[in-house]
């Protein structure tokens, strides 16, 4: 058995690991809190520019194809894998890096795939194996829509150019505080818009429909990666909630548990002195 003082010593670390722990896990619910509602607003909008662009496209003839739609060859792929900055967020970043891997190793392994890292932790990982054509880690100092929609111009520049042939975004979908998904998200080229054509007579468009959705595209391509990073934003907040709550608790009961040996001990300790006493006097008596 350990003696006292190294019992000591480990109480205290224990017990100060539990405040770090138990300051990180508040600091995480107040900053999910913000992300959380700025996730919530946002979706409603996003999903509503994607209704309406998909019933518009449906509209189009087959020849007035998007240059943003442009099928062709795939030799080329770029997947942008969003993770956080920092760790200690559960399998939040390993999942990312885990599936970003899956589509190297096994979907594009007969492709010529890049990696645009947004989150050190997937610039980390990719780096090494020579990779990452790019990072944007300092997203996350200012998450804004203009600073994600440079990005995404930046993205439908290199599609346009023919850099790449497909273009995937790898992030995770914010649930609740315990709950994230996994996601893969086709970005270029668009996904081809299903839905039957509504001829309602009761609508004009000025300008013309084509021109419209040539406008809504480079908007909806911007606020879908936007999206996705603020769902990241928000599950790495409730992923780092989760994992400090659950350490907080391990570190409670380890705690408990090493006072309970430390009392132990010390009555064994108390009781040995007292014997020892005891078998002292009888000696002198006798």
């Amino acid at each position: 058995m350990a003696n006292l003082k190294e019992i000591r010593n480990r109480i205290a670390s224990v017990s100060s690991t539990m405040q770090i722990t138990s300051a990180m896990k508040m600091v995480s619910a107040a900053k999910l809190k913000k992300a959380q509602d700025a996730i919530t607003a946002m979706r409603p909008y996003s999903d509503k520019l994607t209704e309406l662009l998909q019933s518009l496209s449906a509209t189009l003839d087959e020849d007035s194809g998007s240059k943003y739609a442009e099928q062709r060859e795939v030799n080329n792929v770029l997947i942008v894998s969003i993770t956080s900055n920092r760790g200690l967020c559960g399998a939040f970043n390993s999942n990312i890096i885990k599936q970003t891997q899956h589509l190297i190793s096994n979907v594009y392994s007969d492709k010529k795939v890049s990696v645009l890292a947004i989150g050190k932790k997937a610039n980390d990982a990719f780096s090494k194996k020579g990779l990452v054509i790019g990072n944007q880690s300092t997203i996350f100092d200012d998450l804004t829509f203009n600073s994600v929609a440079d990005i995404a111009e930046m993205l439908m520049g290199k599609f346009i150019k023919g850099e790449f042939d497909k273009i995937e975004v790898v992030y995770n979908k914010f649930k609740n505080a315990a709950t994230q998904e996994v996601m893969t998200e086709q970005f270029l080229p668009i996904v081809p818009m299903e839905g039957e054509a509504d001829n309602n007579s009761d609508y004009i468009f000025e300008p013309s429909k084509l021109e419209i959705v040539e406008q809504l595209i480079p908007k909806s391509l911007k606020t879908q990666l936007y999206k996705g990073i603020r769902d990241s934003f928000a599950s790495e907040h409730g992923a780092r909630m989760t994992a400090m709550h659950k350490a907080t608790d391990n570190a409670t009961e380890l705690r408990d548990q090493l006072k309970l040996t430390y009392n132990k001990a010390r009555q064994a300790s108390i009781t040995n002195e007292i014997l020892e006493i005891v078998g002292g006097a009888e000696a002198l008596n006798n």
